[in-house]
């Protein structure tokens, strides 16, 4: 009885073509397409590499090549078929390769496995989106830094726990959400150096025997080094955990910027409010405007670190070097990126049109004696011991409070009853324009330093472009 057709790329050592619920099962096309760009672009540089070494001629390559531009052309304009049965990108790639030029489309393969070149395709991919995404890095951050020196005499509270702390100005709270964005550049720039690596032509995982030119193929494909241990190269997935744990706290900061947002824009914060077109509706309330961008951004955060989870989980038990468990590492690779893009994106489009309420942002600063350690520094300037004026200043906070007051409008004759240190120019230092001022160093809140600081942010985002 004659044998029963198999899979082209693996089937002649086999009897018999697998289970149909197989196929399905191991079928990774219908999201690995999204290589296809990148599986084209590195093979025609292994084609022409192995043109240079005498493995193919100069014919053979020209046709491969020429075969591989029209398969490019195909897909863009949505007409090449993706077939289950020829299980990934590659194999649908090799096969219509084959079918447009004939037998000189079969020796493509020579000299490499899909091994390296999964991934060798995924590092030309996420190399391409780390660079997009530091793109949308860059405009968020530039507009943070212009809605800074927008609102740099903006006062407003700052906060620990959640309890009024003392008084910041908005354009400081600006720059601190810049200042984790810049972070998380440089934290990409940095795991884009360790994707920047060849793995083509580790083959399965032990090399080839061909006369292949590995940094040929490197300066083809713009990648800085080669890959130095086969077995390394091919079983690898490092790059992508690293990318997924800094798309994490990409996310994480977005989220903590959702949820200061959120608060923000209610009715009982007011500090602000964002455009409509960023928020929607509540289908019984009408007078609601809800926060949607923030809110999903926030939700989104948890998928993300999913995601970093689920790799570093696949990764953990696995032998070298390849193993067919990673074909799960794609889609929350390609998940994480879409999301990332989509709300850097939004916010990116979004922050510079945020309406800042400066005098609601000066009401909630004066609420909750915010002025009360500029007090008992005044009170150490002269000579009082600072656990003294701390106690001290809990007392006027006290007093303040029991008489619906603020420091500020405590009698001086009061405040001296607290210590005879105090004299009339402690109102100074109990205004909030006084306070957010007398901080005025690199890294302070005076509306001075928050413009210089601006212009250094804004210089660094410049240096990193």
């Amino acid at each position: 009885m004659a044998d029963k057709p198999t899979n082209q790329s693996w089937g002649g050592r086999f009897s018999e073509g697998p289970d149909a619920r197989v196929q399905r099962f191991t079928a990774s096309v219908s999201f690995d397409c999204r290589l296809a760009p990148y599986d084209i672009r590195g093979s025609i540089a292994h084609a022409t590499m192995l043109a240079k070494v005498g493995v193919l001629t100069d014919d053979e390559r020209d046709r491969i090549v020429a075969g591989l531009q029209d398969i490019d052309g195909e897909i863009h304009r949505g007409e090449l078929e993706w077939r289950d049965d020829l299980e990934d990108v590659h194999m649908n790639i090799e096969a219509r390769l084959t079918e447009r030029i004939g037998e000189a489309g079969k020796k493509l393969h020579t000299g490499r496995s899909r091994n390296d070149q999964v991934a060798t395709d995924l590092r030309l991919l996420l190399r391409e989106e780390i660079d997009d995404l530091r793109a949308e890095l860059a405009r968020l951050r530039a507009g943070l830094i212009d809605l800074a020196e927008r609102e740099a005499d903006t006062v407003m509270p700052g906060f620990t726990h959640m309890q009024v702390a003392q008084p910041v100005t908005f354009g400081h709270h600006m720059l601190a959400w810049e200042a984790m964005l810049a972070r998380d550049s440089a934290r990409l720039a940095d795991t884009r150096r360790r994707v920047n690596v060849l793995p083509l032509g580790s083959a399965a995982l032990a090399g080839t025997t061909f006369p292949i030119d590995r940094p040929f193929v490197a300066e083809q494909l713009g990648f800085d080094e080669v890959a130095e241990n086969s077995l390394d190269a091919v079983s690898d997935r490092d790059f992508v955990i690293e990318f997924l744990a800094d798309a994490a706290l990409v996310m994480t900061h977005l989220s903590r910027m959702a949820e200061e947002l959120v608060l923000w824009i209610s009715p009982a914060f007011g500090f602000v409010e964002l455009p409509d077109r960023y928020c929607t509706g509540s289908s019984i309330m009408p007078q609601k405007k809800n926060p949607d961008v923030p809110e999903i951004v926030r939700g989104k955060t948890g998928r993300v670190t999913g995601h970093l989870m689920a790799v570093l989980t696949l990764m953990k038990g696995q032998p070298l070097a390849y193993n067919r468990d990673n074909q799960e590492d794609k889609e929350p690779l390609f998940d994480t990126l879409d999301t990332l893009r989509d709300c850097l994106g939004l916010y990116a489009d979004m922050m510079p049109h945020i309406r800042v309420d400066a005098p609601a942002c000066r009401r909630a600063a004066a609420r909750g004696f915010a002025t009360a350690t500029d007090l008992a520094d005044y009170l150490v300037r002269r000579g009082v011991a600072f656990r003294d004026a701390h106690e001290i200043v809990g007392k006027a906070v006290r007093a303040a409070q029991e008489g619906g007051l603020d420091l500020a409008d405590l009698p001086l004759d009061t405040l001296r009853g607290f210590s005879g240190a105090i004299e009339e120019d402690v109102y100074q230092v109990l205004t909030l324009d006084g306070s957010v001022a007398a901080r005025d160093h690199i890294g302070g809140t005076a509306p001075a330093q928050v413009r210089a600081a601006s212009d250094r942010a804004r210089k660094r985002l410049s240096a990193d472009d």
